[in-house]
């Protein structure tokens, strides 16, 4: 009897072992699938490069629309017959970081929906280089024009429309010829060129409504040509950052690093001064320490706010709490750093004195950034470690400096 309850038992056993394996199988299968699909959007990773310099096509009208196959945004691959059942396609050429492209960003995504349904597809290219572009380049920007940088973009402005990369070589950009952004090009239904140029002939915001843009799209739609002297229009913004034009960006960052690097002791009083922002520009003042971990890892960011909107309105200052016989050591840190900007070491030992200076903002703790308004006024303050992104959309987003010329 107790033979058989043993055989009895042991068979359960294995019932029950074999039941958890099938469970753990499926759930492994689960996990494995919900991990690729979850990673759709890493399955690309961008890879820009120095390339030699390429020919540069000029699509003439009339041309057939070179293919392509870029991935977009959403982790997907597109291709030119992804939207061959559109009687009309729009490619624009456009980017981040450009205040041009910035300013007509609401035209191309209103004209967007007022197409909705009539056959009009609209996609978006950006072909720019991000090793050619500078941070000198980006003060009306919060982004430069990385691919993972461009779903930030479209997700800030809910863009209607797939948004493409072209950066690492050019592939495909080449082929069309964008001289500016924004350049847009209109194709008709056999994919023949009807309109190459500019969206509207008004730069800034709310003075039109991509009238030449339009325009090419209803003539096309209705398979009439457009008159001669409106099927190309100059195509006015930023240059094509193409991969082989950074011999500048070269030169420039390393201009930068030779800059000279200085430190000057301050005074509780003099730090006064300082924060009352007796200037015309908006001032970022970080406060930090060679011992604060934090603040030495995030200190990178700031020299690169400055080179960004240091030709605006704009100043940072960096404040040194370390104690004043540490001055060798804080201004070999900045060197390393090339902080070529105000540096300033509080020169005494009375912390507490120091954070009666700042006020209310500040509970002592490092590190600590104020935004500060011509006047004194704390337009933003960030206790403890900065959000770059958000930190630069503050400035940029700020009324005195802004996106737009």
């Amino acid at each position: 009897m107790k033979s058989k309850l043993k055989i009895i038992l042991f068979a359960e056993i294995l019932l029950l072992l074999a039941f958890l394996f099938s469970r753990c199988s499926t759930k492994s299968t689960e996990e494995s699938a919900v991990s690729e699909a979850g990673n759709i959007e890493s399955s690309f990773v961008a890879d820009p490069q120095y390339i030699n310099e390429q020919p540069i096509s000029k699509l003439l009208i009339g041309d057939k629309a070179p293919d392509f196959n870029l991935p977009g945004i959403d982790g997907e691959f597109h291709k030119l017959s992804d939207y061959a059942d559109s009687d009309v396609l729009v490619i624009n050429f456009t980017c981040n970081h450009c205040p041009t492209a910035q300013a007509y960003e609401d035209r191309f995504i209103q004209a967007v929906k007022d197409y909705k349904g009539k056959s009009v597809a609209f996609v978006a290219i950006s072909a720019n280089s991000p090793i050619g572009i500078l941070p000198e380049e980006l003060g009306y920007t919060d982004l430069s024009d990385t691919y993972e940088e461009m779903k930030i973009r479209a997700k800030d402005k809910a863009y209607n429309f797939p948004y493409l990369y072209d950066g690492d070589k050019h592939e495909f950009s080449l082929a069309y010829g964008p001289v500016a952004t924004p350049h847009v090009f209109v194709f008709d239904k056999e994919r023949k060129l009807a309109y190459s140029g500019r969206i509207d002939s008004s730069e800034k915001p709310g003075t039109a409504n991509a009238e030449d843009l339009r325009y090419a799209i209803d003539l096309t739609l209705e398979g009439k040509p457009l008159p001669s002297d409106r099927e190309q229009t100059p195509s006015f913004g930023c240059s094509m950052k193409w991969a082989w034009k950074n011999e500048y960006a070269i030169k420039t960052n390393k201009a930068w690093k030779e800059k000279e690097v200085t430190l000057e002791k301050l005074s509780p009083s003099g730090l006064a001064e300082l924060l009352i922002n007796d200037t015309d520009e908006l001032l970022l003042v970080n406060f930090w320490a060679t011992w604060c971990g934090p603040c030495i890892i995030e200190y990178p960011e700031f020299v690169t706010i400055q080179r960004m909107y240091g030709e605006r309105d704009f100043q940072f200052v960096s404040v040194s709490m370390d104690s004043p016989d540490q001055f060798d050591k804080a201004l070999k840190f900045l060197k390393g750093k090339a902080s070529a900007v105000p540096n300033y070491l509080m020169d005494t030992e009375d912390k507490y004195e120091v954070i009666k200076v700042v006020g209310e903002n500040w509970d002592g703790s490092l590190p600590i950034s104020l935004l500060i308004e011509p006047g004194g006024k704390i337009a933003y303050h960030v206790p403890g470690t900065i959000d770059a992104l958000a930190l630069k959309k503050e400035i940029v987003d700020h009324p005195m400096i802004g996106r737009y010329y």
